[in-house]
């Protein structure tokens, strides 16, 4: 079941920070994006459910030290995804 991908206005913030630092990243979050709108729970994305402060998101991993926060939501009926935030481990907790 694909997925609806919805960026909210904090996560461009963070991705424009995140290739700015390191522009070779574009093709891995590429990837990324594409398999977390096939299916969210793929092996190779390591998603996991958040708790404490982030309690009803996810995070999903874009690389050895770059986390997607993002949250699953419905819009207009269809399954969709909310991306939160994107950063290193530390920035995104």
């Amino acid at each position: 079941m694909t997925r609806i991908i919805l960026e909210s206005k904090t996560f461009l913030r963070a991705l424009q920070r995140v290739l700015k630092k390191e522009p070779q990243l574009t093709d891995d979050l590429r990837t990324t994006l594409r398999l977390l709108a096939e299916d969210a729970f793929q092996p190779p994305l390591k998603t996991h459910k958040l708790k404490g402060k982030l309690a009803g998101a996810w995070a999903c991993s874009a690389g050895y030290d770059l986390r997607i926060i993002f949250e699953l939501v419905e819009v207009e009926g269809k399954p969709a995804i909310l991306l939160s935030t994107i950063g290193t481990h530390d920035e995104a907790y």
